[in-house]
Formats: C-alpha cells, structure tokens, sequence
C-alpha cells in the first residue's frame, strides 16, 4: 500500500519546549491511522503541521511523494488535504444546510460579475452543489435538521456537519482532531459508521487523534502512539496495548 502522507524526523519547539521531537510515521492511502498519547504528547502540534498550519523547526512531510514542507493550508486544501477540529467551527446562524452550501471554493455565485453576466451558469452550479448537499445529508443521517441553525445543534450532530464540510471539498486526505470528544454514544456510532463508510466506499484516508480507545480499536489500523513530543510504538492496537513502554508512558502502568 502507497503512503499518502509521509512524517520525516518532524521537530517543532517552542519557546524552548520540544513540543515534537524527531517524528516519524506513515499514514498509508485508503487507510484509517490512529495517532494516540497522553495531553501534552505532541499529537495536535503534529497535526498542525501537517495540516499546515505551523512550519516545522527540522524534517520533512511528503504527500503523494511531493515535498509539502511548510505549505500553508489553502495550498494543502487544494490538493485534498483537510483537518478538522475537536471543538467544531461551524457558521452558528446559517442552517446546516447553508453550512455546506459555502464550503466548496471557486463558486461562481460568489462574484458579482458572474452574477450579472452568466446567472444561467451560476443557477446550474447551485442546482449541482444542491445535490451534493442533500447526498451528504442523507449520507450522514441529518437531513431532517438541515433548516435548523446549526448553533441549535448537538455536539455529536456538530461533528457530524463538521465531517459533512469535508465531503463538499472532495478530500482524500482527512484529519480528525478528536472526532470523538462531547458525543453521545448514540452519535457516535452513526458518526463512527459515517467514517468507515468514508473510507471503504468513498475511499477517504483518514489519520485520526483520539483518547476513546474503544473508537480507536473500532477503526484504526495502525495505531501511532506518541509521548514526550516523539513516536514510542506503532502496530495494530494488540501490539500497542501489550507494549511496556505504551503501558508506561500512556495507560500509567508501572
């Protein structure tokens, strides 16, 4: 299986705290990577990174093969890179479906001379992003509040809407910043579903940081366990969970 994204001995420091100290790892394409560790561990400061929105201090990060080092994220989100956030930002007073409305780039309907000029063309491309949008709404199970303020929403159904902004960018590549975190356990299978799903018949690669371990082992393989700012251990979540220094450094195992 080919790498999408590739980590190269990333360090990252600040204010004289190694916050990532020399990580490597692979996050193969078609895949679901788990990177798990305790807070303070490094994970979100990588993600970021990669992501693209802080530079590294040393090292290299790669997708597809291509040196992406210190790209910024708009360049990253055009090639299919995505990241999503544990606290999810969505636009409060639109409607989840006006939420997925204005994600995708490039739309005619946001330029006042297109407006005037072409209104057929803008009127067919709002025609196509509409049944994209009502395909995302029934994929992710929340048509039925798609007029509803997406500030009235739930925090399972705000990660659900958060999942659906990345489908109307088309990404292959997705991090998840604690997918998990503030979700009932009813919406977290369906939005655990949604994402194996995702992956194996849209095929969507996804790297994801979370601390429900349940979740993890539901999805992940790989698992990518980080401590002290660098990579301790790699392997399915058997290896992890029977490895000494995971036990030590993460489940606080003497």
């Amino acid at each position: 299986m080919t790498n999408m994204v590739s980590v190269h001995s990333i360090s990252k420091a600040f204010g004289g705290l190694q916050a990532v100290n020399q990580c490597s790892f692979d996050i193969a394409a078609g895949g679901i990577t788990g990177l798990i560790g305790p807070n303070g561990a490094g994970k979100t400061t990588l993600f970021s990174m990669i992501a693209g929105a802080l530079k590294p201090d040393s090292g290299k990060i790669t997708l597809d093969g291509q040196d992406v080092t210190g790209l910024p994220t708009h360049k990253l989100f055009a090639r299919g890179l995505v990241r999503t956030f544990q606290i999810p930002h969505e636009f409060s007073r639109m409607t989840v479906r006006e939420n997925l409305m204005v994600v995708p780039p490039g739309q005619l309907g946001e330029s006042l001379f297109w407006a005037l000029v072409a209104g057929k063309r803008v009127r067919e491309q709002e025609d196509i992003l509409c049944c994209k949008v009502d395909d995302v709404l029934e994929f992710l199970q929340i048509a039925h509040v798609a007029d509803e303020s997406a500030g009235n929403l739930s925090g399972g159904q705000k990660k659900l809407l958060e999942l659906g902004r990345t489908m109307m960018t088309d990404a292959r590549m997705v991090l998840l910043d604690e997918p998990g975190a503030g979700v009932n356990r009813t919406l977290l299978g369906k939005l655990s579903d949604a994402i194996l799903r995702l992956n194996r018949e849209r095929g969507y690669t996804f790297c994801i940081i979370e601390h429900d371990m349940d979740l993890i082992a539901k999805l992940c393989q790989p698992v990518v366990v980080m401590a002290h700012g660098r990579v301790i251990a790699q392997g399915s979540m058997d290896d992890i969970r029977a490895n000494d220094e995971v036990r030590t450094a993460y489940l606080g195992a003497s």
